[in-house]
C-alpha cells in the first residue's frame, strides 16, 4: 500500500514509516496540516495516518476538507486525546479509525491495513460465504457448518466470528473486536471478549485453540492451518 503519514513529530513519523515499510509498504510524510491536505488531496493514497494536533492546520479539519471534496481514502486519526468524546469527534469529522497515543505499532499496522483491505473490496466484491479450513460460513443463510455440521450461534458470537474470518489470516486485536463487534470505542474494562471467544471455540469444537489462536498480549488470529 501507499501510505501517507501527517505527524510533527520526527521521532514518532521516523518510528512509523520505518515499521510500515518493514511490513513492505510505500510511505510519504508531512510534517504539518497544510502539506498533508496538499499530498491527500493531489496524490492517490491507499491509507492515510492523521495525528489530530498538527500545526498549521489540524487533523480534524484535514479529514473534513478531503471529505468535504469527495476524497474517501481511509484515514486512520492518531491522538494523545482518547476520552468517549474526543474519539466520537474524530469519527464523526470522516476518519474510519481512531488510534490513542502511546499505541503498539502492530496494532497500527493492523487497524492500516485493515483499511487498505476495505478500500481495494468494495462491498459489490465481496464474497457472502467465508471459509477457514473445514469451517464454513454463509452471510446470506446466516448459517455456520464445521465438516458439514451445522453449528448454532448467538447473534454476537455470528458476528464475532463473521469479523474474524473476514481477517483470516490476519492479527485481529482485541481494540478491533471491540469495535468492530460490540461498537465500543473505549475500552469497557470487562472480560466480554474471553468469554465470547471461550464460547465461541466451545461450540465450534475448538479444544486445543487451533482454529481461533491467541497472540499473547495483541488479540487474536483465525487461518487455514489447522
Amino acid at each position: 500500500m501507499r501510505i501517507l503519514i501527517i505527524e510533527d513529530d520526527p521521532k514518532i513519523s521516523a518510528y512509523i514509516g520505518k515499521g510500515l515499510k518493514e511490513a513492505g509498504h510505500a510511505i510519504d510524510l508531512a510534517e504539518d496540516g497544510e502539506t498533508g491536505l496538499h499530498l491527500a488531496s493531489t496524490e492517490k493514497y491507499d491509507v492515510l495516518i492523521v495525528d489530530r494536533m498538527v500545526p498549521k492546520l489540524d487533523g480534524l479539519s484535514i479529514v473534513r476538507t478531503l471529505r468535504g471534496s469527495g476524497n474517501l481514502t481511509g484515514v486512520l486519526i492518531l491522538s494523545s486525546l482518547g476520552d468517549v468524546d474526543d474519539r466520537v469527534a474524530g469519527l464523526r469529522s470522516g476518519g474510519d479509525d481512531y488510534l490513542v497515543k502511546p499505541f503498539a505499532f502492530i496494532e497500527l499496522l493492523a487497524r492500516a491495513e485493515a483499511l487498505g483491505r476495505r478500500a481495494s473490496s468494495p462491498p459489490s466484491a465481496q464474497s457472502t460465504l467465508l471459509k477457514a479450513g473445514d469451517l464454513e460460513m454463509d452471510l446470506l443463510a446466516r448459517k455456520v457448518r464445521r465438516a458439514g455440521k451445522p453449528i448454532e450461534l448467538q447473534a454476537r458470537e455470528f458476528r464475532l466470528l463473521e469479523y474474524l474470518l473476514k481477517f483470516k489470516g490476519q492479527l485481529v486485536t482485541r481494540t478491533m473486536l471491540l469495535e468492530g463487534v460490540w461498537d465500543y470505542h473505549f475500552d469497557p474494562q470487562t472480560s466480554v471478549i474471553d468469554v465470547h471467544i471461550s464460547r465461541l471455540r466451545k461450540k465450534l469444537g475448538d479444544t486445543g485453540n487451533t482454529l481461533i489462536k491467541t497472540v499473547r498480549g495483541a488479540g487474536y488470529i483465525i487461518d487455514n492451518g489447522f
